[in-house]
């Protein structure tokens, strides 16, 4: 399969990623949010303001190309995406909380993420380049995340057993879609893909780590349960990759292999920083229930 043909299925690719997102929620999902209010806006708000300003920091302390640039903040601002929810799972996190957040951050993102990417844009290439998301474009990013989640939801409300099936197929295509993805920039990218990845491998490494970091320990610090922490902390730290891989390569949205390169590194590299993450905070659970230490033990906001 040519590569050409590649990115005209991505856009295919990221709908059966979001339809499978969709078939995991409920409108239910979106109410419960009221149950976790402290939970919820002190994921939403590192979500949405300080993980973008961390992400500009590493950008500026690591000197990246333009490019480069526009493609870390791109990946900052996309939202959280099923492997959250699966990581949440293994590691004992609150799987609710990570349904409701993903629910929330996907629709939140379609207006805060062409504003960060335009904003990265004029600010790193240029005010006068072409590249962005202009009102087309962005009305096409709502259509690739928006109308496949509806289809999802209706899915699920209407045929559950059938969506629940179907649920459990889409979570492995969605990795396989992801791989698929990450092996389509680097081909169309040749060489060059190690210049790039010499470039970006230590900021995505540490973007990631804060990120996680920032989702695990800044709840943590305002007292909310240990369950819901490690659910922010997936939240925050695993992004959609998929979808910010789509924008980036697409023809019709940034078409640029290098704007890309941010998220298929963290694409990869985040599977195995997460499943450490997991192991790490598993542990420090097991400890304070074992030491009667109860500020690491699970609960309940």
């Amino acid at each position: 399969m040519s590569n050409d043909t590649v990115l005209i299925l991505f856009p295919i690719a990221v709908g059966i990623v979001m339809l499978g997102l969709g078939l995991t929620l409920t409108l239910d999902d979106f109410r419960r949010v009221v149950r976790y209010p402290k939970a919820m806006v002190v994921c939403l708000v590192s979500q949405m303001l300080i993980l973008p300003a961390i992400c500009l920091g590493l950008v500026v302390a690591f000197d990246l190309r333009p490019e480069l640039a526009v493609g870390m903040m791109l990946l900052a601002a996309s939202p959280g995406g099923s492997t959250a929810s699966l990581y949440s799972h293994l590691f004992k996190g609150d799987l609710a909380l990570n349904i409701s957040l993903t629910a929330v951050n996907s629709v939140l993102a379609l207006f805060t993420l062409p504003v960060i990417v335009n904003l990265s844009v004029a600010g790193f290439v240029g005010s006068d380049s072409s590249i962005g998301l202009q009102f087309d474009k962005v009305i096409q990013v709502f259509a690739l995340v928006l109308i496949p989640i509806a289809i999802g939801m209706a899915i699920r409300a209407r045929f559950t057993d059938a969506a629940l099936r179907l649920e459990r197929a889409v979570k492995v295509l969605s990795v396989v879609v992801l791989i698929l993805m990450i092996s389509s920039v680097i081909a169309g990218l040749g060489s060059e893909v190690f210049d790039i990845l010499g470039e970006i491998i230590l900021a995505v490494v540490a973007f990631n780590l804060i990120s996680m970091g920032l989702g695990y320990f800044g709840p943590r610090l305002l007292r909310v349960g240990e369950r819901e922490s490690i659910a922010s902390a997936f939240e925050i730290g695993l992004h959609n990759a998929s979808l910010a891989i789509t924008i980036g390569m697409s023809p019709t949205l940034l078409d640029n292999s290098t704007m890309a390169m941010p998220s298929v590194t963290y694409g990869f590299v985040m599977f195995f920083t997460a499943a450490v993450f997991g192991v790490v905070v598993s542990r420090r659970v097991r400890a304070g229930t074992a030491t009667g230490d109860f500020s690491a033990a699970p609960s309940r906001v």
